[in-house]
Formats: structure tokens, sequence, C-alpha cells
């Protein structure tokens, strides 16, 4: 039985949910944005306006694994678009190097990061960037896939490198240093 899957979702009172039975989609709007999750058939989700919304699968079905598994999955990503749009969900990388940098033009990041060409990549519609002094990118939005999504295809056009450091990492991480080589005499 899923221990997820049990819990009742409650609705805050800024945020407005409508669930859509014959497409199964639960839409949610709330002060950070709209978001809309299509789920699986194995699973059916009850949206009540005084309790919260419920999701639970047939008794038939508990023994599958698979459909338990979509059960708690499901539970769990209309909960995070209820944070979501509520708080909204943030991703702050570095550019770590010397004449490596960031600006934002339009709805394109361009990253200077060592090639001979600059990299353009197209800020997607749900995303907030902002670029401070050239080598903070802060990313902001109701949606937390693509927040990350967008976080980690940044960080994939440099990734950091353990000897000198650079490349891009996020603003949490810790990038584990080697050595190099030593010279001897």
């Amino acid at each position: 039985m899923s221990r997820i899957g049990k819990k009742v979702i409650s609705i805050p009172s800024a945020v407005k949910v409508r669930h859509d039975a014959p497409s199964r989609t639960v839409h949610v709007e709330g002060p950070k944005g709209k978001l809309a999750f299509a789920y699986r058939p194995e699973v059916s989700v009850a949206v009540d306006a005084a309790k919260g919304i419920s999701c639970s699968i047939p008794e038939s079905d508990m023994e599958n694994g698979q459909s338990r598994a979509l059960w708690g999955t499901t539970r769990a990503r209309i909960q995070t678009m209820i944070d979501g749009v509520t708080n909204g969900y943030a991703k702050g990388l570095e550019v770590v190097g010397v004449g490596w940098n960031a600006k934002l033009q339009g709805k394109k990041l361009v990253l200077s990061v060592g090639y001979c060409d600059p990299i353009e990549l197209a800020v997607p519609d749900n995303v907030a960037v902002a670029v401070d002094a050239g080598t903070k990118i802060a990313l902001s939005g109701p949606d937390k896939q693509a927040v990350g999504q967008f976080a980690a295809e940044i960080r994939s056009q440099r990734p950091p490198e353990p000897y000198n450091g650079k490349g891009i990492k996020y603003a949490d991480e810790v990038i584990a240093r080697k050595q190099g080589k030593a010279f001897g005499s």
C-alpha cells in the first residue's frame, strides 16, 4: 500500500484546482502561475474543495507494484504543482572562470564559457531567469521539472572540472578538487 498515495492533499485558499475527468487532467492555478498534469488511467483522482485532493487505485490493483508506484507518484506530482503555484521553485548557478560570463538577451541566455562562439539557450516560457554580475544565474518558476531541466541544460554546456574548478556549477554544489601533477626536481 502506498504511504504517500493515501495522504490527502490540502488546497490552500489562494489556489484553484480544476479536475477534468474525461481527459484525466488536473489543472492548478495560483499566484505564481498555472500548471496542468495528465495522470495515468490506473489512478483515480477526486477533488473536493472542502476536504482536498485524494488519489486512489482499485482494490484489484493493490498487488500490482506498478499501479502502487503510479499512485504515489501521481499524488506527489499534484502536491509539487500546488507548492509550485503557491511558493515557486528556484535554482542558482555560478559561472566560474576568468573572462567567463552569462548575459540575458531577450528570451535567450548567452553563455561565454571559453569556446570560440558564445552559446545561446532559449529560455522556456514558464521559467524566469536573472543574471547577477555576469557570473550568478538565478532560475525560478512554478514548474519544478522545468526549472530543474533548464538548470541542468545550462550546467551541461560546461560542467565544472576538478583541477581548476572552472565551469558552470550549481550554487550549493561542492566540487571535489584534485591536486594535479607535481613536478619534482
